[in-house]
């Protein structure tokens, strides 16, 4: 059993690798998506992937319940009907780990020193995913919040931030790294 673990790691990586290899800046420019594959060293098995796009359908649907712990946007975008993000996740896509997801509205080097901010607009962003981080960048829009652990980690909000109860916006961060709200945070209660 563990040599068609190891087989199926080492074939999964050996092809994440070939098509890392062959992607070019051309293909950052594309509306396809990019799934990198994470491996769980001490299972010796595939467990996660993240998307990365720049393609708003590729972007909402790996932000759904069907969809990826961790979600990176390669330009601005523009979604012209609500955003939902929903679903349970965990760090790293491991489910022994805490409960955590991530929208990662930025670019970074080798050195995990960030390279480009990016822009995402939409009527409003529905979060139903509990401990969503969003990381870096603006979102122009509101946020409705209906989980708890909501932060904002140097991301920035150009709109308003509504709780759908006390015990989410007590839960949340907003100012985590230099992140800021420019409208109004309130309860619905």
């Amino acid at each position: 059993m563990k040599s068609i673990k190891l087989v199926t790691l080492t074939a999964s990586l050996m092809l994440a690798g070939g098509f890392l290899a062959g992607c070019t800046s051309d293909q950052e420019k594309n509306s396809e998506s990019t799934t990198v594959s994470t491996a769980v060293s001490s299972e010796a098995e595939v467990v996660t992937s993240a998307s990365i796009s720049d393609s708003p359908e590729v972007i909402a649907k790996a932000l759904s319940a069907d969809g990826n712990w961790i979600v990176a946007a390669t330009k601005d975008l523009t979604f012209e009907s609500d955003l939902v993000v929903d679903g349970e996740f965990h760090n790293k896509g491991d489910e022994a780990s805490d409960i955590y997801r991530k929208l990662a509205l930025y670019t970074q080097d080798d050195n995990h020193t960030v390279t480009g901010e990016f822009t995402l607009t939409a009527p409003k962003m529905v979060i139903n995913s509990e401990n969503f981080n969003i990381v870096n960048g603006t979102v122009k829009g509101d946020i409705e919040v209906n989980a708890n652990g909501f932060v904002l980690n140097g991301a920035n909000v150009e709109g308003n931030i509504t709780f759908s109860k006390a015990e989410y916006k007590e839960s949340a961060d907003l100012a985590m790294e230099g992140a800021s709200v420019s409208g109004d945070v309130t309860v619905a209660e």
